[in-house]
């Protein structure tokens, strides 16, 4: 089983902050190995919104996911559940206010499956880099924006 947790700070609102975390259209601008996300099931984003993602993965190769929203409360929660996929790594994003900033904390877990499962010490080490590179960036761009 793999599991990774850490906290974000970041200085801005919780408001502020949930609303990008959860915009589609900004994804690319702080996971830069998105390659698309299309939202399949109509309506507005919610708990059971369906989005397909497409990123580059290693080697170059692009690899596709199906995933489920499987929490979504404004400004406090923000889950998402891989439904298929080669990863099976969901993440969670409880969001708390931080005297006016925000504190995030992200948690992935999953058990890969087959080959990836004889990786799973590489693959831990991997996606750890991975997620905090993300949240880094993350945390530029809101903080760059100033108030």
């Amino acid at each position: 089983m793999i599991r990774i947790e850490f906290p974000v700070e970041v200085a801005r609102p919780v408001q502020e902050v949930f609303a990008y975390v959860t915009d589609l259209e900004r994804l690319g601008e702080w996971q830069p190995n998105l390659v698309s996300v299309t939202k399949e099931t109509e309506g507005p984003m919610g708990e059971g919104t369906r989005l397909r993602e497409v990123r580059r993965g290693p080697f170059g190769r692009n690899v596709e996911a199906q995933v489920e929203i499987s929490a979504y409360e404004p400004n406090r929660r923000f889950d998402l559940r891989v439904v298929s996929g080669p990863l099976p790594i969901d993440g969670s994003h409880e969001l708390h206010d931080a005297g006016g900033g925000t504190r995030i904390d992200f948690v992935a877990q999953g058990q890969p499956g087959g080959a990836l499962r004889l990786a799973e010490p590489l693959l831990r080490r991997v996606l750890r880099r991975q997620f905090e590179s993300y949240y880094r960036r993350l945390t530029e761009v809101l903080e760059s924006r100033g108030a």
